[in-house]
């Protein structure tokens, strides 16, 4: 159960369905770097009308450069945000990994607090060296933090920001297996080391998928299942037909409406084959966006917001801006402009 922080609406439960989630950008004031909050929300209320579940303070959302009185901060404005719209029952997931186990544990707590309802983890990269092939310590960290946790808890694997550690299939499963808190996984990849590969995905969707596992392995929280998320969406469809349960994204932010029409499709296709066409349609146009605007990172998606929707700001520093001519090109991109076509015509904004 979850309960609203503005004390107005009554305790709802919030389950953690399959789908696709967007891991919301941090807005900051173009000369202060200050949280740009009323973008925020708007973004957050944007992405939830659409059938996309919000993930603030990821990657995404520069975690790394928000302090956590500011992470507390975007989640009373995010709730906040999405009770007034009437998205009550729309669940909150909250990146809480920090240096330290404490303090990730704290961070978590802290969280829970403030309104999240789903935490999201990566361990820290700092030692990875040490940490990278030792699968006993990064075990201990997940199940401590699981354990420790007032919130069901998700795996975040991404070795490009955890300083390449990277968990295999087996640990995963194992997480699954022994921590009832453990309620998912999201498999990011990196350029030149795949992580969020359908291999990886399919084992471990094997592994946790049907009533056996559901009835041996039950979670804390029935309303918190297991679920196996991919890094990207350029995979969707065939991760759908691997079991995968959806996707995070960061291409949900700026196509949410398209990329939400390929998850049910690629569902569909699973009972009725004569949707399978379709589903591979879109998700050609949207794998070949992705190709391209992932290489832009967060400054590339940035930008393209502001230019889809009037905002979206640049990065907080050390993390440089995407150059005008480098922005002028993401959108003029051909793969780009097919992604806008399909947006504008599934959000009814032609």
């Amino acid at each position: 159960m979850a309960a609203s922080v503005n004390g107005i609406h009554p305790v709802v439960p919030r389950p953690l369905k399959a789908g696709i989630f967007a891991p919301i950008p941090t807005f900051f004031l173009p000369e202060s770097e200050d949280l740009d909050i009323s973008s925020f929300e708007a973004h957050v209320v944007r992405i939830a009308t659409a059938g996309v579940g919000p993930l603030i303070a990821g990657s995404m959302g520069e975690a790394i450069h928000i302090s956590h009185v500011e992470r507390l901060v975007l989640i009373r404005a995010a709730r906040k945000a999405l009770d007034a719209a009437g998205f009550l029952d729309v669940p909150l997931i909250v990146g809480t990994g920090a240096a330290s186990t404490r303090e990730t544990v704290q961070l978590t707590a802290d969280a829970a607090k403030a309104g999240a309802d789903y935490a999201i983890v990566i361990a820290s990269g700092y030692f990875a060296g040490a940490l990278a092939h030792n699968h006993a310590a990064l075990k201990a960290f997940w199940t401590e933090v699981a354990e420790k946790s007032p919130m069901p808890v998700l795996i975040y694997n991404y070795p490009g920001a955890s300083g390449g550690i990277d968990l295999d299939s087996d640990l995963i499963t194992e997480l699954a297996m022994e921590c009832p808190n453990i309620c998912g996984v999201a498999l990011l990849t990196r350029a030149g080391h795949s992580c969020g590969n359908v291999g990886k995905l399919t084992r471990i969707a094997d592994a946790v998928s049907g009533s056996a596992f559901t009835s041996t392995y039950p979670r804390k929280n029935p309303i918190a299942p297991f679920l196996v998320l991919g890094g990207f969406i350029d995979f969707l469809t065939p991760s759908t037909f691997a079991r995968g349960h959806g996707a995070i994204t960061g291409l949900g932010n700026f196509a949410p409406y398209a990329i939400r029409k390929l998850f049910e499709l690629s569902e569909a296709a699973r009972t009725d084959l004569s949707i399978l066409p379709e589903a591979q349609r879109l998700q050609g146009i949207i794998a070949r966006a992705d190709y391209t605007i992932a290489k832009t990172s967060i400054a590339g998606t940035k930008f393209l917001l502001e230019k889809m929707y009037g905002y979206g700001g640049t990065t907080r520093k050390p993390l440089p801006p995407i150059s005008p001519a480098a922005g002028k090109a993401i959108w003029e991109h051909p793969h780009t402009q097919d992604l806008v076509t399909l947006e504008r015509q599934l959000s009814g904004k032609v």
